[in-house]
C-alpha cells in the first residue's frame, strides 16, 4: 500500500511547530535554578516534532542526577567555599626592599604577585609609595599574612574580610551539570532528526547551549581560583622625616619670666657662638694681613735707617 504524501503546508506547519518547541525549550534550558534539568521538558517537545518517541528522548538526561526523587547535586564538598581578602598598610624605611620581601614571602608560600605599582616623589625621593597585591594559597594564607604584618615595617592598619560563596559555587556547578545534560540530550535528538528543518532547529539549540555552558565554565573557573587563593593588598609608605622643634610656650609669673630669660640667654649665646664661628675664618685672614703689613713696614724702616756707604 503506497505511503501517504505529506503536503507542503503540512511540512511548513511541522517546521513552525519545531521552532516554537525550540523557543519553549530554550526558556526552560536557560532557567538553571528550576527544579528539573531544562532538557527534561525541552527534549520531548523537540523529539515529537523530530519524529522521535518521547521515552527515547527523555531517557538521555537520566545520567545527570536530575531525576525526580533524587538530589540534583550529589557529593557536594563538606567544607565551605570562602573568599579571603586583607588590606595591610605598613610604614617602612625602604619601601622597595619591603616590596621585594613581600613578593618573596608570597612566592615561598606558593603564591604570586598579581599587581604592583610605585608612586615616587621627585621633590623628595625618600618619600615613595608602593602598592603590591599578592595571591596566597588558602592553606598558608593566615601564616603568611601574619609574617607580612610583622616583618615589613611598622604596621599602621590591617583589615580582613571573608566572603562565603558556597551557595554561588553550588548554583554554578548545578547549572553546568544541567547544561551538559541538555547538550547530551540534544545531540541524541540530532542523530535521530527526521527532517532537515528539525536537524537545523536542534543544531541551533545545541550551539546556544554550548555558548551558555562556556560562560558557566568560565564563572566556575573564576570561583575556583578565588576560593583557592587569598588576596592581600599591601600599601607601603616611607617613613616621615623627624618633626621640627616646637616653639617654646612662655607662661606668666616669676617662673615664666625665668624661663623666658633663660630661653633668651640661650638664644643670645647661640647667636654669639654662631657669629664667632662665622667670624673666625675672616679673623685669620685679617691677622695674617696685619702681621705681613707690620713686618713690611719694619723692613722698609731698616732700609731707610741704614747709612749710605762713602765712596773711595
Amino acid at each position: 500500500m503506497p505511503s501517504p504524501t505529506v503536503s507542503a503546508p503540512a511540512r511548513l506547519r511541522a517546521a513552525a511547530g519545531a521552532i516554537a518547541a525550540l523557543g519553549a525549550g530554550a526558556c526552560f534550558l536557560l532557567a538553571g535554578c528550576s527544579s528539573a534539568p531544562p532538557s527534561a521538558t525541552a527534549a520531548p517537545a523537540i523529539a515529537r516534532h523530530a519524529g522521535l518517541s518521547a521515552p527515547a528522548a527523555a531517557s538521555a538526561p537520566a545520567a545527570s542526577g536530575g531525576v525526580a526523587g533524587q538530589p540534583r547535586l550529589t557529593g557536594l564538598a563538606a567544607s565551605q567555599s570562602i573568599i579571603y581578602t586583607a588590606s595591610l598598610t605598613v610604614r617602612a624605611t625602604d619601601v622597595r626592599a619591603a616590596a621585594s620581601r613581600a613578593a618573596s614571602l608570597a612566592t615561598a608560600a606558593g603564591g604570586y604577585v598579581s599587581s604592583e605599582s610605585t608612586r615616587a616623589n621627585h621633590a623628595h625621593p625618600a618619600e615613595a609609595t608602593v602598592f603590591i597585591q599578592l595571591k596566597i594559597p588558602v592553606a598558608s594564607y593566615p601564616a603568611t599574612l601574619a609574617t607580612l604584618a610583622g616583618t615589613l615595617g611598622t604596621r599602621l592598619s590591617l583589615s580582613q574580610q571573608a566572603q562565603d560563596v558556597t551557595l554561588t559555587v553550588a548554583d554554578v556547578s548545578s547549572r553546568v551539570a544541567s547544561a551538559q545534560a541538555a547538550i547530551a540530550a540534544l545531540r541524541g535528538l540530532l542523530a535521530r532528526a527526521a527532517s532537515v528543518s528539525s536537524l537545523l532547529a536542534v543544531q541551533e539549540q545545541i550551539n546556544a547551549e554550548e555558548a551558555n555552558l562556556e560562560s558557566l565554565l568560565s564563572q566556575q573557573r573564576a570561583l575556583t581560583h578565588e576560593t583557592s587563593y587569598g588576596t592581600v593588598s599591601v600599601l607601603l609608605l616611607s617613613r616621615r622625616p623627624p618633626p621640627a622643634g616646637h616653639p617654646v610656650k612662655i607662661t606668666g609669673g616669676f617662673a615664666g619670666g625665668l624661663a623666658a630669660g633663660w630661653h633668651t640667654l640661650r638664644q643670645l649665646a647661640s647667636w654669639l657662638l654662631t657669629g664667632i664661628g662665622a667670624f673666625v675664618p675672616f679673623a685669620v685672614f685679617v691677622v695674617a694681613a696685619v702681621l705681613l703689613g707690620v713686618r713690611g713696614r719694619r723692613w722698609l724702616a731698616r732700609r731707610r735707617a741704614s747709612p749710605t756707604q762713602p765712596a773711595d
